[in-house]
């Protein structure tokens, strides 16, 4: 029970990747704060930690929003104390064909995906740089670095939160907070049975990821022990960016 008396935010933890990372810090004793825009997700998720004898609180949020994330930080310190971990998991997959798309939907993909990961580092920040520090993880995308067509706004935004990632590592530093990214691959988040061995099989580890492969990450990089290492991103995709691979 390595977390036990600390305190992890998860933005976006209504279900997928952000459910399995909450789930992980439950288990690891931790306080855990399911933020989510979604009451309904967010309130089974909230359920679902407890049944499982984590200790767990659902705070909807939109993390898009200056006064909405301010709300909920100022509720967690409320309710604990103190915040030790931020994961900056919320965000949308959404594409549109380049010709067609509109600003409004540029805004809102990069307004979800990384204005929020900024609002919510900056909170976070606020609140560890008067206490014992910190760790931030944020939650990009190999989409960061390749790329299909008419993933502009997605590939911008996850560009970004990379970048944004190593110059927050280098301003907090000196305050005691960590600062790291992970780039998942395919993680695939409901109906992994349903998996054809293809799908599998085109991984050099052989199989698809799973929310759980993202939560370990997570766990390591919130260690207080691990605390040498910022403003990194570690990729888990199974080894897919390593293929060099031609059309036959």
């Amino acid at each position: 029970m390595q977390f036990n008396g600390r305190t992890i935010i998860v933005t976006g933890a209504g279900n997928g990747i952000g459910l399995g990372i909450a789930k992980e810090f439950g288990v690891n004793g931790a306080n855990v704060v399911i933020s989510d825009l979604d009451s309904q997700t967010g309130f089974r998720a909230e359920k679902c930690l407890l049944e499982d004898r984590s200790k767990a609180i659902f705070l909807q949020t939109d993390v898009r929003d200056e006064e909405s994330v301010r709300k909920l930080f100022d509720e967690v310190v409320s309710r604990f104390g103190h915040v030790d971990v931020v994961v900056n998991n919320a965000g949308i997959s959404q594409f549109h064909d380049f010709f067609e798309m509109s600003p409004s939907q540029w805004d809102d993909i990069l307004n979800t995906n990384l204005r929020s990961v900024f609002l919510c580092a900056q909170a976070a920040a606020r609140t560890m740089k008067e206490g014992r520090g910190g760790a931030i993880i944020n939650i990009a995308s190999t989409r960061a670095f390749m790329s299909e067509p008419n993933t502009e706004a997605y590939s911008a935004s996850k560009g970004g939160i990379i970048a944004l990632t190593h110059a927050l590592a280098r301003t907090l530093g000196p305050y005691g907070i960590t600062v790291n990214c992970i780039s998942p691959g395919w993680i695939e988040t409901g109906g992994y049975e349903l998996l054809k061995e293809h799908d599998h099989s085109q991984h050099i580890s052989g199989r698809v990821g799973k929310p759980e492969d993202i939560a370990r990450a997570c766990l390591f990089f919130a260690d207080p022990r691990n605390n040498f290492i910022t403003g990194e991103n570690i990729i888990i995709d199974g080894g897919m960016t390593k293929k060099m691979m031609y059309e036959e």
